[in-house]
Order: C-alpha cells, then sequence, then structure tokens
C-alpha cells in the first residue's frame, strides 16, 4: 500500500502539467473526412474558358467518408466552439460542404439555383444539418459569417458556381486560417477569368458588387485589390464580369 505523503508526491507535478496547460478547451470539430474528400474529387480544370477547381460530384456522392463529413457537422455543437477563427473556419466549412450537398442531393446539373424556385431560392431552403439543426445558406452567409467582420470570407464560401472563388482542396482550420484566407484572396484575384483584370483601372467580380459595403465601399474594393492582386495600384473600377452561375463540375 502507498502512503498518503507519497501519493502526494506522485500527484504534484501532474498537477503542475494541468496547471500549465490552462483548462481543457472545447474538443475542436472533425474536418478530417471532408480533407479528404476536397483531396480526392476537387481538381483543377477549366470551364467555358475559365480556369477553376472543379468538383467530381458523382465521385464525391459515392465516396464512404461523403456521410461521415455530412454526419461530423450534423453532431457538432457549434456552441462549443472557442474564438473567432474557429468560429470562422467551422462555418467557411459547413457552407461549402452544404452547398455540395444541395447539388447532389437534389441531383442538380445545370446550376444550384435549380433547386430553389420562384417562391424560395435555393439560399433559403434547408440545405442540411449542423448541430442538431437544419440550416440554410443563407443563414451561414448572411447571418452568421459576415456579421464576423473579415470580407476575405466573400474568397472561400463557394456557391458550387464557375465564377464563384475556387473550393481549396483542403479544409479550413483555425490555426491556419489567416494564411489560407491571405491565399484565397490572391488566388482569386490572380484569376483573369472571374476574379480581376487590370492594374490601374480594374474590373473585377460581381461580388465585389454586391457586398461592396463589406469591403467598406469602392474605396475598400480598391484597397483590397491593391493588396492581394500582384501588380496592381487600382484608381478606380472599370466595371464588373458577368458571373456564371454554370455548376463548378466536371463535365
Amino acid at each position: 500500500m502507498i502512503a498518503p505523503s507519497r501519493i502526494r508526491w506522485i500527484w504534484l507535478p501532474v498537477l503542475s502539467v494541468l496547471a500549465l496547460c490552462g483548462p481543457v478547451r472545447a474538443e475542436s470539430p472533425d474536418v478530417a473526412s471532408l480533407d479528404r474528400l476536397l483531396k480526392r474529387h476537387v481538381a483543377p480544370g477549366e470551364t467555358r474558358g475559365v480556369a477553376l477547381h472543379r468538383v467530381d460530384y458523382l465521385a464525391w456522392a459515392a465516396d464512404p467518408e461523403y456521410p461521415r463529413a455530412l454526419a461530423a457537422f450534423a453532431a457538432f455543437d457549434p456552441a462549443r466552439l472557442e474564438g473567432r477563427a474557429e468560429r470562422l473556419a467551422f462555418w467557411i466549412n459547413a457552407y461549402n460542404l452544404l452547398a455540395i450537398h444541395v447539388v447532389i442531393d437534389r441531383q442538380v446539373t445545370g446550376s444550384i439555383r435549380e433547386a430553389g424556385s420562384l417562391l424560395r431560392s435555393v439560399w433559403k431552403r434547408d440545405a442540411g444539418t449542423v448541430g442538431g439543426r437544419p440550416v440554410t445558406l443563407h443563414r451561414i452567409e448572411h447571418e452568421i459569417l459576415r456579421p464576423m467582420g473579415d470580407p476575405r470570407i466573400h474568397m472561400a464560401i463557394v456557391c458550387a458556381s464557375v465564377s464563384c472563388p475556387d473550393l481549396r482542396r483542403e479544409a479550413y482550420r483555425a490555426e491556419w486560417l489567416d494564411a489560407q484566407l491571405d491565399d484565397q484572396a490572391r488566388r482569386f484575384l490572380a484569376n483573369p477569368g472571374k476574379g480581376a483584370v487590370g492594374a490601374d483601372a480594374v474590373t473585377v467580380s460581381r461580388i465585389f458588387d454586391w457586398f461592396a459595403g463589406d469591403f467598406g465601399g469602392t474605396g475598400g474594393v480598391l484597397a483590397f485589390v491593391g493588396r492581394y492582386r500582384e501588380g496592381a495600384h487600382p484608381t478606380r473600377l472599370d466595371g464588373y464580369f458577368e458571373y456564371d452561375w454554370g455548376l463548378n463540375g466536371v463535365e
């Protein structure tokens, strides 16, 4: 039998380590399945002359990781997230996964907007389940992500369309989020088919028109483009690209 005094000495180092580590934090959501899906079924390609990352929706739908990814987000309670970076990464991943889910679940072949109707757009229909509750793409984008005040989200959320920013071939993670979002912005604005063209006078994605307020108005849009588009020092907006809502899938 170990003497009580010896037990105290055994536990002291353990307690010291726990004190240094601080309180036990909330468990992070499991994005391993989503990560594998993105690596397997998203690849560079071209659609109607636009370079983009295309999704092999048929292969994605047949992959055993797909139901696991959906289940991980359906089961995880977002209230357990700690900090802004965790919340941003989680909800960006959720949006992208559920947009793909809409395409697969509703057998979309032309445009994701086909999954809506005149009475209720696809954005306001239930797209899937997060934390045990049904959620729409509209709610994720406009009620959760945009109020967090980071305009780079518009380079990261992907509504399954040709003119959208490209899906990354990896899931977003809180510890890498700033670098991932900066990279997304640079890649999108370097794409002359849908991001931006020009140096002083620039033509840009319609995203910068629809969400100009998130960037701080026209001046903020120009500053954003100047920051992330190599060689650009824009002084005026010269117009916007037409938005191609065609599916970003493998033909």
